[in-house]
Formats: structure tokens, C-alpha cells, sequence
């Protein structure tokens, strides 16, 4: 559901565009990993255009927190901090609980079937993985997107498809999932779509903080596991 972007096009120039598109999809599916240089030149003679092109599409990426700068090196794949990380949760922890209050007071019947069609979907793609994967499908990402989309208000909406979620695509993508976390994170799932299914706008958003904050803390681990070991290898975090 939010993998894909109305806003991926940049202002000026289908080359751009088209540009834009297939580094975000190499990007967020893994075939460019975090770290990796591009260069303006090399992709130029890839895309078979000029270097303007490329260029503006490294901004628009940019924008997107998928692409970094630093001078004297040019332009590379986002490699997200540790404290970049907490920075992202804690606004998408506060963004999403306010999603999931709204959606609790606004659900309609087409939007509670929505949940439930989702939900059951999800739970047979997660009995079906051995190790109870469940975010590298995006399967994770579906749910919140539409809890989001529930909520009616389009500044949320906004804020986490087009700002928030390409980055957290690009975090995950960093790190590995942890064994059985999509186990419980379907669980987690489950019951805030109850909560907003029943209307009970407080529990929906308790629920959802709660949940944000397990995930976090399942995160924070693996990223600060990776920070000792970058430091033993004498590699700046």
C-alpha cells in the first residue's frame, strides 16, 4: 500500500522522474544498500541522459531521506543513525497514536472490513513463514498505512506516507528482522484494529504507542549491537 508515491516526480522533467522512480524502488528493495555511492557520472551513462537529470533526482531523493550528501564524496544511499532512528520513532510514535484515535472515532463499515481483510491476510502469510516474518513483506507497513488513511486527516497522511515512511522502508532495510517479531507484532496489530473497530478511540491510541515502543525497543538493539561493532572495527557510527 505505501510503497507506492504520487510524489516521487520531480518538479521539472520526465528523465527525473523516471530517475527517481527506479533508484527508489532499488533502494527500498534492498538492491542498493545503505552506504552505497552514487555517482552522478556513472548513473548518467546508466540512464543514458545527461547529468542534470541524475542530479535532480538525488535532490528529490534527498528530500525523501533516502539520499545523503557529504562533502567531497559526493552523493550515497542513507545509512540512518542511531540517533536519527529514535529521532524517526519518536515522531512517527506520536503521529500514529493520533492516527489510530481518529480512525476509532471515524470507522465506518467499509473501513472495519478493510481491517479485517487485512488482518486475515497477514495471518496466513505469517503461519506460513517458518520464522514468523512479517515487515520484510511490507506486510507491517500495509497495516499502519491504513490506519493512517482511516484516520481522515490528510496532514497525517501526508506526513507519514510522503515524509516518514521511505525512510523507515530505508531503516529496515539496514537491519534484520527479529525471529518471531512479526508473531507478536500481528498479535499487536489485532488489537488496535479492535480497539478501532469498537470505537474506543483512548485504548486505539494507548495500543498503538505501546506497540511503536515494543517495536523500538526490538530496533534499538539491533542498532546499537551494530554501533559496538562498527566501533570494534574502528568505523564511525
Amino acid at each position: 500500500m505505501f510503497t507506492k508515491y504520487d510524489s516521487l516526480e520531480p518538479e521539472h522533467g520526465s528523465s527525473s522522474a523516471q530517475i527517481v522512480n527506479n533508484l527508489y524502488e532499488r533502494i527500498t528493495s534492498g538492491q542498493m544498500e545503505s552506504g552505497t555511492k552514487l555517482v552522478e557520472t556513472v548513473l548518467a551513462d546508466s540512464f543514458k541522459v545527461s547529468r542534470g537529470p541524475v542530479r535532480e533526482a538525488l535532490r528529490h531523493l534527498a528530500s525523501l531521506g533516502l539520499v545523503s550528501f557529504a562533502p567531497n564524496r559526493g552523493a550515497s544511499v542513507r545509512v540512518i543513525s542511531l540517533t536519527e532512528a529514535k529521532a524517526l520513532y519518536e515522531y512517527r510514535t506520536a503521529l500514529e497514536a493520533e492516527a489510530a484515535y481518529l480512525a476509532a472515532q471515524r470507522i465506518q463499515a467499509e473501513g472495519a472490513q478493510q481491517l479485517r481483510l487485512l488482518l486475515a491476510d497477514h495471518t496466513s502469510l505469517v503461519a506460513a513463514s517458518p520464522d514468523g516474518a512479517y515487515v520484510v513483506k511490507n506486510r507491517d507497513s500495509d497495516f499502519h498505512s491504513l490506519v493512517a488513511f482511516l484516520s481522515g486527516s490528510e496532514y497525517i497522511i501526508q506526513a507519514l506516507t510522503k515524509t516518514l515512511y521511505p525512510q523507515l522502508v530505508l531503516l529496515r532495510r539496514q537491519h534484520k528482522n527479529v525471529q518471531g517479531r512479526g508473531q507478536v507484532a500481528l498479535k499487536e496489530h489485532k488489537r488496535i484494529a479492535e480497539a478501532i473497530q469498537e470505537s474506543d478511540a483512548e485504548l486505539a491510541s494507548l495500543l498503538m504507542r505501546r506497540h511503536l515502543q515494543c517495536s523500538w525497543l526490538s530496533l534499538e538493539g539491533q542498532l546499537l549491537n551494530q554501533k559496538k561493532r562498527n566501533q570494534d572495527n574502528g568505523l564511525l557510527d
